[in-house]
């Protein structure tokens, strides 16, 4: 049985997280966005008795994947929600303040309000393939930012030749 939701709202370096309890007491907490965060996570979820663990966080790319596989494979609930379900709650709880502390709290509350769907990784092959073809749209992209540089006429020769020809550009 769950007894406790977590709210955690994601950043590139830092989550933050709100543990709410079935008394409704808080405890929030910052830790950073890597593997030794997550144990961290894990040994304060531990510290606060907290054996099983309903954790929401927000679909926002790829800042969260490694966080959401780390909660599942430790067995917690997981469930990740579109931003626009949050902000929605947000606005019917009259919600304006907004800071990654308060996020994290508003994130736990919508979890415990509206009970959503856990999460299942998908598998590795599938994420491995999802992760190239993010990599493939941002090169994509920037060939594109580097032919509009062509376009815009640029008159300084090596600033042109570095554009054409990104091979030549010497080697940190």
């Amino acid at each position: 049985m769950i007894l406790s939701t977590l709210g955690i709202d994601i950043a590139k370096l830092k989550f933050d997280v709100c543990l709410l309890n079935t008394e409704g007491k808080l405890k929030h907490r910052v830790f950073p966005n890597t593997a030794p965060g997550f144990a961290q996570l894990g040994e304060w979820l531990t510290k606060h008795r907290v054996e099983c663990v309903h954790a929401c966080m927000e679909a926002t790319g790829t800042y969260g994947e490694a966080l959401a596989l780390y909660l599942h494979s430790a067995e917690h609930k997981v469930s990740v929600i579109n931003p626009a379900a949050v902000k929605a709650f947000a606005g019917s709880r009259l919600s304006r303040t907004k800071t990654d502390k308060v996020d994290a709290e508003l994130i736990a509350r919508f979890c415990q309000a509206q009970q959503p769907p856990a999460w299942t990784p998908p598998p590795a092959e599938v994420r491995d393939l999802q992760a190239l073809v993010r990599r493939l749209e941002a090169l994509v992209e920037m060939r594109g930012m580097e032919a509009n540089r062509l376009e815009a006429l640029i008159s300084t020769p090596e600033v042109r030749r570095s554009v054409e020809e990104p091979s030549r550009l010497p080697r940190r």
